[in-house]
Protein backbone atom coordinates (compact mmCIF):
# COMPACT_ATOMS: atom_id res chain seq x y z
CA UNK A 1 0.00 0.00 0.00
CA UNK A 2 2.75 2.41 0.93
CA UNK A 3 4.76 1.58 -2.20
CA UNK A 4 1.82 2.16 -4.43
CA UNK A 5 1.14 5.55 -2.81
CA UNK A 6 4.84 6.52 -3.24
CA UNK A 7 4.79 5.59 -6.89
CA UNK A 8 1.57 7.54 -7.33
CA UNK A 9 3.16 10.59 -5.73
CA UNK A 10 6.27 10.23 -7.91
CA UNK A 11 4.10 10.42 -11.02
CA UNK A 12 2.22 13.45 -9.74
CA UNK A 13 5.21 15.34 -8.28
CA UNK A 14 8.41 14.14 -9.98
CA UNK A 15 10.51 17.02 -8.56
CA UNK A 16 10.57 15.48 -5.09
CA UNK A 17 12.19 12.28 -6.31
CA UNK A 18 14.73 13.74 -8.77
CA UNK A 19 17.21 14.79 -6.10
CA UNK A 20 18.43 11.40 -4.90
CA UNK A 21 21.99 12.40 -3.99
CA UNK A 22 23.51 10.26 -1.32
CA UNK A 23 25.39 12.07 1.41
CA UNK A 24 29.02 11.07 1.69
CA UNK A 25 30.92 10.91 4.95
CA UNK A 26 34.11 12.04 3.25
CA UNK A 27 34.94 15.69 3.38
CA UNK A 28 35.15 17.51 0.11
CA UNK A 29 38.25 19.40 -0.83
CA UNK A 30 38.05 23.11 -0.11
CA UNK A 31 39.12 23.90 -3.68
CA UNK A 32 36.02 22.25 -5.14
CA UNK A 33 33.41 24.96 -4.61
CA UNK A 34 31.50 24.42 -7.83
CA UNK A 35 29.17 21.88 -6.24
CA UNK A 36 28.25 24.32 -3.46
CA UNK A 37 27.22 27.30 -5.57
CA UNK A 38 25.45 27.82 -8.84
CA UNK A 39 27.96 30.49 -9.88
CA UNK A 40 31.22 31.28 -8.11
CA UNK A 41 31.46 34.80 -6.75
CA UNK A 42 34.28 36.68 -5.09
CA UNK A 43 32.89 35.86 -1.62
CA UNK A 44 32.93 32.10 -2.22
CA UNK A 45 35.76 30.49 -0.29
CA UNK A 46 36.49 33.60 1.75
CA UNK A 47 36.85 33.69 5.51
CA UNK A 48 33.47 34.46 7.15
CA UNK A 49 35.26 36.37 9.91
CA UNK A 50 36.38 38.90 7.31
CA UNK A 51 32.89 39.11 5.82
CA UNK A 52 31.26 39.71 9.22
CA UNK A 53 33.99 42.02 10.55
CA UNK A 54 32.62 45.04 12.31
CA UNK A 55 33.67 48.47 11.04
CA UNK A 56 34.53 49.65 14.57
CA UNK A 57 37.22 46.94 14.86
CA UNK A 58 39.16 48.33 11.90
CA UNK A 59 41.99 50.80 12.47
CA UNK A 60 40.72 54.34 12.20
CA UNK A 61 42.19 57.05 10.05
CA UNK A 62 43.33 60.24 11.73
CA UNK A 63 40.54 62.77 11.84
CA UNK A 64 40.93 66.53 11.79
CA UNK A 65 41.25 66.53 15.59
CA UNK A 66 43.86 63.78 15.45
CA UNK A 67 45.93 65.72 12.91
CA UNK A 68 45.55 68.84 15.03
CA UNK A 69 46.80 66.95 18.09
CA UNK A 70 49.79 65.62 16.15
CA UNK A 71 50.70 69.15 15.03
CA UNK A 72 50.47 70.43 18.63
CA UNK A 73 52.65 67.59 19.90
CA UNK A 74 55.18 68.21 17.13
CA UNK A 75 55.49 71.89 18.06
CA UNK A 76 55.70 71.10 21.79
CA UNK A 77 58.41 68.47 21.24
CA UNK A 78 60.35 70.74 18.90
CA UNK A 79 60.53 73.54 21.49
CA UNK A 80 61.21 71.09 24.34
CA UNK A 81 64.06 69.36 22.53
CA UNK A 82 65.71 72.72 21.79
CA UNK A 83 65.55 73.63 25.49
CA UNK A 84 66.99 70.34 26.79
CA UNK A 85 70.34 70.24 28.57
CA UNK A 86 71.43 67.11 26.68
CA UNK A 87 73.35 68.05 23.52
CA UNK A 88 72.11 64.95 21.68
CA UNK A 89 68.50 66.00 22.21
CA UNK A 90 69.24 69.61 21.24
CA UNK A 91 70.60 68.45 17.87
CA UNK A 92 67.60 66.24 17.12
CA UNK A 93 64.69 67.51 15.07
CA UNK A 94 61.14 66.21 14.97
CA UNK A 95 60.19 65.28 11.40
CA UNK A 96 56.61 64.15 11.97
CA UNK A 97 54.13 62.90 14.55
CA UNK A 98 51.53 60.29 13.54
CA UNK A 99 48.85 58.36 15.44
CA UNK A 100 49.96 54.76 15.95
CA UNK A 101 47.30 53.18 15.83
CA UNK A 102 45.18 55.90 17.49
CA UNK A 103 45.76 59.22 19.22
CA UNK A 104 46.40 57.53 22.58
CA UNK A 105 49.81 56.49 21.24
CA UNK A 106 51.78 58.73 18.93
CA UNK A 107 54.72 57.76 16.74
CA UNK A 108 57.32 60.52 16.77
CA UNK A 109 59.80 60.35 13.89
CA UNK A 110 63.04 62.10 14.86
CA UNK A 111 66.02 62.95 12.69
CA UNK A 112 69.39 62.28 14.30
CA UNK A 113 71.25 64.69 12.05
CA UNK A 114 74.99 64.25 12.61
CA UNK A 115 74.59 62.51 15.99
CA UNK A 116 74.89 58.79 16.60
CA UNK A 117 71.55 57.09 16.05
CA UNK A 118 71.89 54.53 18.88
CA UNK A 119 72.96 57.20 21.36
CA UNK A 120 70.00 59.39 20.38
CA UNK A 121 67.58 56.47 20.82
CA UNK A 122 68.97 55.83 24.30
CA UNK A 123 68.69 59.54 25.19
CA UNK A 124 65.07 59.67 23.97
CA UNK A 125 64.17 56.59 26.02
CA UNK A 126 65.73 58.18 29.13
CA UNK A 127 63.89 61.46 28.53
CA UNK A 128 60.55 59.90 27.46
CA UNK A 129 58.80 60.66 30.77
CA UNK A 130 60.01 64.25 30.80
CA UNK A 131 58.98 64.76 27.16
CA UNK A 132 55.54 63.27 27.79
CA UNK A 133 55.08 65.64 30.74
CA UNK A 134 56.02 68.63 28.60
CA UNK A 135 53.60 67.49 25.90
CA UNK A 136 50.85 67.07 28.51
CA UNK A 137 51.32 70.64 29.71
CA UNK A 138 51.26 71.97 26.14
CA UNK A 139 48.06 70.25 24.96
CA UNK A 140 44.57 70.33 26.46
CA UNK A 141 43.59 66.69 26.94
CA UNK A 142 42.55 64.61 29.91
CA UNK A 143 45.22 61.95 29.23
CA UNK A 144 48.65 62.59 27.77
CA UNK A 145 49.37 60.37 24.77
CA UNK A 146 52.11 57.75 24.96
CA UNK A 147 55.10 58.70 22.83
CA UNK A 148 56.92 56.12 20.72
CA UNK A 149 60.11 57.32 19.08
CA UNK A 150 61.59 56.27 15.75
CA UNK A 151 65.02 57.66 14.92
CA UNK A 152 66.05 58.09 11.28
Amino acid sequence: MLLSSLSAVSHVCPILFEAKILMSRRRKKSGDLSSLADELCREDGSDPREFHAKPWNAPKQATRKGRQLCAQVREALHSTLLGCADELLQGASVLSVEPAPHTGRLLVIVSAGEADRAALEAALIRAAGFLRGEVASAICRRHAPELVFDVL
